[in-house]
């Protein structure tokens, strides 16, 4: 199937068309194989300079093979862009969940004065996101605090670290992943579970406690209800439209 289907690549490819549509080109192939042929698409491109639109569910090749983005779900574009700015300010909850890996983690509760409050967490915000989410009438309302794992940092003791923009709480480990270069901690804060990414190997146990610390220059906040995101930087350069598009 595999070999089948880089032939079918191939003999689109040499007929020079003004425009490729390729859906899922590399589905059948083994892990390895699909890395080194993503990696030879990019140069065919960067060669013929053709306008090829590439349909695909797995994330990392979008992420990597893309100039620009669609999102789509349901037949409903979500968001468009480039890879980076998807990444870094997702339109609504399905995007920030289904663009990175591991995905985003999303913390429901609700804002009452500085705090966004989970249960019984208090977590003080700082003054940027303050003046943005009362600016937009979200006081006393519920919201999803979104964070990407690489923005949760885990320390082996517990250093009640004291830094500006930082959130530093105590839980204990529920499961760990080792992947050579980078372990990723599966946790819980208030039960909801959460993942974080340390870029290190290091020696982790099911049941360790230590100190997490959040940075809260990076959270995204979304609405409790519609889940589309809440703007929290006026002088961001990046523009999406205000409605899905079919």
């Amino acid at each position: 199937g595999g070999q089948r289907q880089r032939v079918a690549l191939g003999r689109a490819i040499v007929r020079e068309a003004k425009v490729f549509l390729m859906d899922e080109p590399l589905s059948n192939l083994d892990a390895k194989l699909r890395v080194q042929m993503r990696a030879e698409i990019i140069k065919l491109h960067q060669r013929l300079q053709t306008t090829t639109i590439y349909v695909t569910h797995d994330q990392v090749e979008a992420m990597t093979m893309a100039t620009r983005l669609v999102v789509m779900k349901d037949g409903i574009i979500q968001q468009i862009g480039t890879p980076q700015d998807i990444y870094s300010h997702p339109r609504n909850v399905f995007v920030g969940s289904f663009i990175g890996s591991p995905a985003m983690n999303f913390f429901r509760g609700y804002l009452q004065g500085t705090y966004f409050i989970m249960g019984k967490t208090k977590i003080q915000l700082p003054d940027f996101l303050i003046h943005a989410l009362h600016s937009q009438g979200h006081n006393e309302k519920e919201v999803i605090m979104g964070a990407r794992p690489e923005h949760i940092v885990y320390h082996k003791e517990d250093s009640k670290r004291e830094l500006n923009n930082e959130f530093c709480f105590t839980t204990t480990l529920d499961m760990i992943e080792v992947l050579g270069a980078e372990t990723i901690l599966y946790a819980s804060l208030e039960k909801q579970t959460f993942v974080a990414r340390v870029p290190l190997l290091c020696e982790f146990e099911a049941g360790d406690k230590g100190a997490f610390s959040l940075n809260l220059t990076y959270v995204h906040f979304f609405d409790g209800e519609t889940e589309e995101r809440i703007s929290t930087n006026v002088n961001k350069k990046v523009k999406y439209s205000d409605k899905c598009i079919d």
